[in-house]
This record gives C-alpha cells, structure tokens and sequence, in this order.
C-alpha cells in the first residue's frame, strides 16, 4: 500500500495551480527591465526541493518590494557545451523543467541559450549587462557555492561587491538537508545518483514528486499480448536520466487519465534481445496509443530484471509483479 505522504503528493500534483508565467526564451526578446526584479539562476535539473526554496524566497522578497519573481536559467545545460563527452542525463528535460517551474509561481522565467560565446561573458558582464541593465535586478538568492562567468570566477563574495556598486541585495540560501533517513543535502547530483540505483521512492522524498519520464509509444517486438498475455507500451526516451534495470510499480498518465501500471527497463534476458527497451503494461487498458506521448511516474522498485527459463514462467512473474503493483499503488 502507499503511504499517505505518497498519496498526497500525487493530490497536490493534480490540484496544484497553472500559473501565468512569462516565458522569456531569448535575452534578446527583453524589451525593459522588470519592476524590482528579484531573480534566482540555476540549471534547475529536476527542480527538486532545494530548487524549489529558492523559488519561494524569490516569490517572498518580490512581494516585499511589490516586484517581479524571476527565474533564470540555461539551455542546453551548460554542462553539454562545456563538455561534450561524458555529460550526465538530464533529470528533467527543458518541456518538463519549464512545466514545473510554473507551477510554483513565478512571475518571469527567462531561459538563456547557452553556447560558448555566452561561456566567454565575465562575471562582471553578466550582471552589468544581463542581471542589471536587461532584467532590472533588485535582489538576488543564490546558495552558498554558487559560481557564474567565465572560469567561474563569479561567486557569493563577488556578487556582494556588484551590489554595492549597482545597489542591489544579495540574498543566500542555505542548503535543504534531506529528509530523514537520508544522508546529505538535496541536489541534483543527489536525485541523479538515487534513480539511477533505483531507490526511486528516495528521490521521491527530494524531488516532493515522483520521478518521472515521459515518452512518445512505438512499435515494439509485438509479443507482449499475444504472447505473454499482457501487451506493453514501448517507449522512445530522448536523453533524460533513466532508473536503473528491473521492475516498477509506477503510474502512467496518458490521455488524460492516471492509471496504475508496471514497467520493465532492460533487455529482455529471457529473448536473448541485447536491445535496451523501457516498457510499460497498463492495468485497466485497452486503447491505442502509437505515437501518444506519456508520462511514467515511479512509485517503486519491485525487482530485479532476470532471466526465465521460457515464456510460462515469465508470463507467470509478471502476473505477479502486477498484483504486487496493484497492491502498491492501491
């Protein structure tokens, strides 16, 4: 059974209300500066909890200057440009990151293409010319080890200087512990690390939400109904942070409706395929989906994926795993 944290997560996911948020998606389509703009910058992979106190100090200073709450961010993830091999999967991809961050109530989201040129602003230019002169900063709330600029020569320290040049405050924020039970603080790395050990349930507890993947369906193997008794959605994922190998219970949304489900992420040892594949069986469904778009939340991981001596005795375990997820997600 799910526990009630659990459960009202997913009612406050439902209920939570759509804001009408500015999306800025070029510096360039900045046509003055913002009423007291206080603005908060990051990447935001995930948009997790601690992202998310930094969004409501935003939210709380610009009311007390009856200004503007403003989020800056970068795509693609500077990281990608700096970096071209070995970049970590994104958490969130852009769709789902802008998505989230609407829904805490911002006023102004401003995302910056990040290329190389950009990379070569000094800190000094970025606040001058992009902080101050375009967005109007009155405030800003960064944490603690925040850097920016070229060789990131930008931080906590330097910013606290340009403030008394351009009178503006510097607000820090502190670290968000994770919850109990958890060793650290929340971040990014954190959550990244947790789903790809497959503790999703854990990164539930930093995100405030599940995780989540989302994906248009294709064609698969065709042999999930008519053999196996229990037909699966296939799902094309672009680059987003994919949980580790095995078994879910999770929640899929699609056509507008929640339903319950289990999702195997693998490579189908008992086929011998050798073809990394993350499907999902529905529970409770019978419609066509190829070519819909859905979102898999990850409740819990279940099991390991293994190899079964034929198809009875998968068809068999996954009967099983979907009374078991049925039961988990009651």
């Amino acid at each position: 059974m799910l526990d009630s944290s659990i459960n009202m997560i997913w009612k406050h996911d439902l209920a939570k209300t759509r804001f009408a948020m500015q999306l800025i998606e070029s510096i360039n389509n900045i046509k003055k500066p913002f009423k007291n703009s206080v603005i908060t910058i990051g990447n935001f992979d995930g948009v997790h909890l601690g992202h998310q106190a930094l969004f409501q100090m935003v939210i709380k200073k610009a009311g007390e200057l009856e200004g503007t709450s403003v989020a800056v961010t970068f795509e693609p993830h500077p990281i990608r440009v700096l970096k071209q091999n070995g970049h970590p999967p994104l958490i969130t991809l852009y769709e789902q990151k802008v998505e989230l961050i609407e829904g805490f109530g911002l006023d102004v989201l401003i995302c910056i293409l990040f290329t190389r040129k950009f990379a070569d602003l000094t800190a000094r230019e970025f606040v001058e010319d992009i902080l101050v002169e375009r967005i109007g900063m009155k405030a800003i709330v960064v944490g603690e080890d925040y850097t920016f600029g070229k060789n990131r020569e930008g931080n906590l320290d330097f910013l606290k200087s340009e403030a008394e040049r351009f009178n503006f405050e510097v607000i820090q924020a502190k670290w968000v512990p994770a919850p109990n039970g958890l060793s650290g603080r929340i971040s990014s790395t954190r959550v990244r690390e947790l789903v790809l050990a497959g503790e999703v349930d854990h990164a539930r507890r930093l995100l405030g939400r599940y995780y989540q993947i989302r994906g248009k369906v294709m064609s698969g193997r065709d042999r999930g109904g008519k053999l196996l008794g229990f037909p699966t959605a296939n799902i094309l994922l672009n680059d987003e942070l994919c949980p580790k190998m095995g078994v879910y219970a999770v929640f899929v949304e699609c056509l507008g409706k929640r339903y319950k489900g289990v999702a195997n992420i693998g490579y189908s040892p008992t086929f011998d395929d050798h073809q990394y594949s993350v499907e999902v069986y529905i529970l409770n469904f019978n419609e066509n989906i190829y070519g819909q778009k859905i979102r898999v939340n990850f409740v819990r991981r279940i099991r390991d994926e293994k190899k079964f001596s034929g198809v009875k005795e998968l068809s068999e375990q996954i009967g099983k795993d979907v009374a078991n997820a049925d039961n988990l997600l009651a």
